[in-house]
């Protein structure tokens, strides 16, 4: 039975198929302006990957905040039962998954069947979210992909974990002579300790599994783990792992 999972979110969608508890294929573009034809591409997208046909598919699962406007699902789920089970696939043993989404962040307690026991979600404001870090990182005149390649350097104290004000706060440190490096750092490490303050709230000494776009970012890794004193595991495509726990439940539905 082949199944597909569609994660429409703020900014991307993604898009999984999975056959006898194997990843088929999948997919990943920008959500855009329209969430159906973003769902409805992205599966396409996903299906010519697998090598197969949409006539394929027994059954299709949505998630993410666009799931209202998929049509054709057979079922909409929320992204915290998602994200969970989408986690727990790759690493069953940890009890603890944090995602960092475009526009929202949070920390949910599983168990080992990757069944949501607790959670904590940020969707009021933009701190500590990949929407944050991508607007003060295009302050300083670098995009997310470049964090990695940037050099070892001591952060910087950010004090302010909203948006606008931590923008005219990088603007004016770049103004003072800050290196780009230790602001970047700075920026990081507020976002480590805004979300370790969310997972504390929940459990503490958990291993953590590490999922959405901004879970590729080598430094910020790091620095999550050294803030929660646990172990931070990231999945392959950490991006489509809602995507992946949709398809998953569309294969448990009875």
């Amino acid at each position: 039975m082949i199944t597909a999972g569609i994660d429409v979110g703020s900014t991307a969608a993604k898009a999984v198929l999975l056959k006898d508890k194997k990843i088929l294929g999948w997919a990943m573009i920008p959500t855009g302006w329209s969430p159906q034809k973003a769902g409805e591409e992205v599966l396409q997208r996903a299906v010519d990957a697998a090598g197969i046909t949409a006539a394929d598919i027994h059954r299709v699962v949505g998630t993410g905040y666009g799931r209202v406007a998929l049509d054709f699902l057979d079922k909409a789920v929320t992204e915290i039962s998602c994200h969970a089970m989408g986690a727990n696939y790759y690493f069953p043993e940890n009890k603890m998954v944090i995602d960092i989404g475009g526009q929202d962040s949070k920390v949910i307690l599983v168990n080992k069947q990757g069944k949501v026991i607790n959670f904590l979600m940020n969707d009021k404001c933009a701190a500590g979210t990949g929407r944050f870090l991508q607007v003060t990182v295009n302050g300083l005149g670098l995009e997310l992909d470049q964090l990695d390649r940037l050099p070892p350097a001591e952060p910087v104290n950010i004090n302010s974990m909203c948006t606008v004000f931590a923008e005219s706060e990088v603007i004016s440190l770049l103004a003072a002579g800050t290196a780009k490096e230790s602001i970047v750092a700075g920026l990081l490490k507020s976002i480590a300790k805004r979300v370790s303050t969310m997972a504390g709230s929940i459990q503490e000494n958990v291993n953590v599994t590490f999922t959405g776009g901004v879970a590729q970012n080598r430094l910020l890794r790091e620095m999550l783990a050294r803030e929660l004193g646990v172990e931070v595991m990231v999945p392959p495509v950490p991006q489509i792992i809602g995507a992946l726990g949709a398809a998953i439940i569309a294969r448990n539905i009875g």
